[in-house]
């Protein structure tokens, strides 16, 4: 039966799939008597082959687009399912006490796990505690008859439903078959959505109960444009959405003829468009959608696709695909921002109330000095294949960006010491996301060559209001006059020092927010690649003298963040 679902809409496009529900699922079970061992013991040897065999799938998966290192989980994984010990305690107590395999299974399982996790002298033998319940839980699957997704392993057109997805979900998800997605939770600032749109797929989140309304294999439209999902579709309004398919691509082929032009006002003022992205591999989509520069590249992702720190050969091999890849434009890299949301299970951190507002980012670099030192000797490596320009996320005070751009200087003196070519032309800047910096940006424009706004954090801490929290969404507010004030402050700052400004937060590639920010005299806009000729085509139909007396008005006499958007309909008709 036809259902339709609303939610909020977080990448452009509409697409019509199989819904892939990428749940945890129920591992719940009683322990049972049993009266025949034997036939217990072949259920269990048919859920250990089941396994098996989808683990060798995931394994050649894994090593066509990862690698054979990245495979070789999949390889350990396969040995615990051959270990005659383990098993053979288990069939033993599946016989001996004429229990269910569900519970020998976890009871011996659950014994080696805490063998090994008690090991604390043997990082190696820690780690198989990890293995042995990762193998425990595709087992328990098939003993259950319920299933594991496994996204790696999607290999037909789907889009995916979840609750909310991680950084590392959507690394996994292949934009050849991922059409899609919609989640429960989540905001257009939320990493979900975010990625999204470097992958160029439609998204609906923060539906709150598309992993309840919706099930595995029934056909969905999605509707990214206007944030909606139609479940079981009929065949009408399968035919409407393809049409409207059509006249979203129809549009981006509008787009696209402006792919080689210079972002321009209607009064010729420049304005530079770049892109955010994770990876090198997303240069391509950056220069496919014209991008001028990249505005973001969000080095952390180089640390949280891989199971240990990378080395600086494999940054260095990164950072230089990247900025080779961009042919001269510029290349803006954000030191490591790992904290809050962004854990790495191979460097543990402490527990934190908020971690949000705790230990994370350049915090994280200026006390693990060994991990910053060898990020910033990878970039600066890099920096002679083109045009790199630093910067450090979470500063908050004049000596936080002080010591950071101590140890760049310090760093690039050792290789030139050393003999290795370094640019002499690489600028260093700095995030503004915290406010305090904001209010003092005057004086962290004498230090820094230029500021970048990550309005996303920005706004979560202007406002005291976390983003990924539903309960408060409605204080995200990016026209808020208070947010544009800080806005203002920082980029007159800049140009008062001669300096530059740029804005890599999701508000930057608003259509609603762009005429303010050229009337604020924004210097360079960063956004999903997704969104430049978009913006690049409104740009074109905007006077910066009307903007700058749009954007004046907005700040001094607007209260509330209703009025501003009165205004820039009012300006922008």
């Amino acid at each position: 039966m036809m259902k339709k679902l609303k939610g909020i809409a977080a990448s452009d496009g509409i697409a019509t799939a199989k819904a892939y529900m990428l749940v945890q699922p129920d591992l719940s079970f009683e322990t049972t008597s049993i009266e025949d061992p034997e036939a217990e013991i072949a259920r269990l040897d048919a859920a250990v082959a089941a396994s098996k065999l989808e683990l060798e799938g995931i394994k050649k998966k894994a090593s066509e687009n990862l690698g054979e290192e990245e495979a070789q989980v999949f390889e350990a994984h396969l040995t615990i399912l051959s270990d005659p010990e383990l098993f053979g305690q288990i069939n033993a107590k599946i016989t001996g006490e004429k229990v269910n395999a569900e519970a020998a299974l976890k009871d011996v399982t659950d014994m080696f796990i805490g063998m090994f996790e008690a090991m604390e002298d043997n990082p190696y033998m820690q780690e198989r505690a990890s293995d042995i319940r990762d193998v425990t839980k595709r087992v328990m699957a098939h003993l259950l008859g319920v299933k594991i997704p496994n996204p790696a392993l999607i290999d037909q057109e789907v889009v995916i439903i979840a609750h909310d997805l991680t950084p590392s979900d959507t690394a996994q998800l292949d934009r050849r078959f991922v059409k899609g997605f919609i989640t429960d939770i989540g905001g257009r600032t939320s990493h979900s959505a975010i990625m999204s749109r470097t992958l160029e797929i439609p998204a609906i989140v923060g539906s709150g109960s598309a992993t309840a309304d919706i099930e595995d294999g029934q056909t969905i439209i999605i509707d990214g444009i206007n944030g909606e999902a139609i479940i079981e579709p009929t065949e009408e309004q399968i035919t409407e959405y393809q049409a409207k398919a059509a006249e979203f691509a129809a549009l981006k082929a509008e787009w696209d003829l402006l792919k080689e032009a210079q972002t321009l006002t209607l009064d010729g003022k420049e304005f530079i468009l770049g892109a955010n992205i994770g990876t090198p591999k997303d240069v391509v989509g950056a220069n496919d959608n014209g991008a001028e520069a990249v505005g973001l590249f969000r080095s952390e992702f180089l640390y949280m696709d891989a199971s240990e720190l990378p080395t600086e050969e494999e940054q260095f091999a990164a950072y230089k695909e990247a900025i080779e890849g961009m042919e001269g434009k510029q290349v803006v890299v954000r030191t490591m921002d790992i904290g809050g949301d962004k854990d790495l299970p191979y460097l543990p951190l402490p527990a934190e109330e908020n971690p949000f507002l705790g230990f994370r980012a350049v915090r994280i670099s200026l006390e693990r000095q060994d991990i910053f030192r060898t990020q910033l000797r990878a970039l600066l490596r890099a920096s002679v294949y083109g045009r790199l320009a630093v910067m450090f996320p979470m500063i908050a005070t004049v000596q936080e960006f002080k010591d950071a751009k101590a140890v760049f200087e310090e760093e690039k003196a050792k290789l030139v010491a050393e003999g290795i070519a370094v640019s002499d032309d690489i600028e260093v800047g700095m995030m503004m996301e915290v406010p305090a910096a904001a209010m003092i940006a005057d004086k962290l424009a004498k230090y820094a060559d230029f500021f970048s706004i990550g309005t996303n954090d920005l706004i979560q801490y202007t406002m005291a209001a976390d983003r990924g929290n539903e309960r408060v969404s409605y204080l995200y507010q990016p026209y808020n006059p208070s947010i544009l004030r800080l806005v203002k402050n920082i980029i007159d700052a800049s140009h008062a020092e001669g300096k530059w400004t740029g804005m890599c937060g999701e508000m930057a590639g608003d259509q609603l927010a762009v005429p303010l920010l050229v009337g604020l005299g924004l210097d360079e806009f960063s956004m999903s690649a997704t969104s430049i000729l978009k913006t690049r085509s409104l740009m074109k139909r905007l006077d910066t003298k009307k903007m700058e007396e749009l954007a004046q008005k907005a700040v001094n006499d607007c209260e509330t963040a209703e009025e501003v958007l009165a205004l820039v309909e009012e300006y922008t008709k």
